[in-house]
């Protein structure tokens, strides 16, 4: 007997994902994004976001359906996200979910965002049967978690006290005169510096920090840093090189995330590490993960790109899974809940 056909909707931020499972198959995939429309304000605007979304959700399903080779009527179930993530975007996907709930006779299920880009990673590598750590970093998202059971068992082992990575990289960039999003561009840049240029300093890494905040990052002191580099510059009449400086910030970063992740592999005795969230894109995290996996004898799980940023794949897999587990679906009066905790895995 075939596992369940689950359809996933991601409205989290500013993409609209709708994605289709069967089990840890992967049957559809598609993003519209509304990064363009946020581009000359520098950052998502909510508003405009919600708006996007609206106007996307009706083509981003029929897309998935599509290449899916699917109708509604081959659907077993649903999954939405429904936090953590902006309300109002948050709510056009849980009104979209809800009308195919009560359209079709579908089971729906709310499910956790930061949990769902853990989960994305058995539709690459197959089901996490087993302990496991994740780093997930993105724009919103900055966290270490130690995942027992991914659709019932995860505890927050750290988080940033600040800046998120991914939010760290786009005001960066701006610092530094590159387009939004920061992360792509300084990535590019980075290429041609020199990461040792500049000692940017690496955040709660001081023998001070172990007790408090040994899993926690911080970003801001960084970003502060890079600020009064290109100040200094400017004022000795040069301006800072930008090559250098994106790849010094950078290094630093990246070297933060995968230390922290590494050292928590090895403390709670797991052999495997995921990474997910869109900094996972980022070629020196994935460079300096690789090698410290290696070093420590750990596996490494990184989704492919298409899968680490906002999607509604990774909603899906998560839904299959709970699915799977035969939990009770959520109720028609599901609400968005925009600091959903990782904890609370289905709502």
């Amino acid at each position: 007997m075939s596992e369940p056909i689950v359809l996933g909707v991601e409205s989290s931020c500013d993409e609209t994902g709708v994605g289709v499972v069967r089990g840890t198959e992967l049957l559809a995939h598609v993003v519209a994004s509304s990064m363009d429309e946020h581009v000359r304000f520098g950052g998502i605007v909510p508003e405009v976001a919600s708006r996007a979304h609206l106007e996307a959700f009706v083509p981003t399903l029929d897309g998935a359906l599509a290449e899916a080779g699917l109708t509604m009527a081959d659907v077993d179930a649903l999954a939405v996200t429904s936090g953590p993530g902006l309300t109002g975007a948050l709510l056009v996907g849980l009104a979209g979910a809800k009308a195919l709930s009560v359209a079709h006779g579908l089971p729906l299920f709310g499910v956790n965002h930061l949990a769902a880009h853990v989960a994305v990673d058995q539709l690459e590598h197959g089901r996490l049967d087993r302990r496991v750590v994740a780093l997930l970093a993105s724009g919103g998202h900055s966290e270490i978690l130690l995942v027992d059971d991914i659709a019932a068992d995860i505890t927050l082992l750290g988080q940033t006290i600040d800046d998120a990575a991914g939010e760290a990289f786009d005001k960066v960039a701006r610092l530094l005169g590159l387009p939004y999003p920061g992360g792509p561009h300084i990535d590019r840049v980075a290429a041609d510096g020199d990461p040792s240029a500049v000692a940017f300093p690496r955040g709660l890494t001081a023998a001070r920090d172990r007790e408090k905040h040994r899993w926690n990052f911080s970003f801001s002191g960084l970003k502060s840093a890079v600020a009064r580099h290109a100040q200094r510059e400017r004022l000795a009449g040069r301006e800072p090189a930008v090559a250098d400086v994106a790849a010094s910030f950078q290094d630093a970063v990246c070297d933060v995330l995968t230390a922290k992740a590494v050292e928590a592999c090895r403390e709670h005795d797991v052999d495997t590490l995921v990474i997910g969230g869109g900094v996972a894109a980022n070629s020196r995290l994935r460079r300096y993960a690789e090698q410290r996996c290696a070093d420590a004898g750990l596996e490494l799980r990184v989704p492919r790109l298409g899968l680490c940023t906002d999607n509604g794949a990774m909603v899906a897999a998560l839904g299959a899974e709970v699915v799977r587990r035969g939990l009770t679906p959520s109720a028609l009066d599901l609400r968005a809940d925009s600091n959903l905790p990782v904890t609370h895995i289905v709502a």
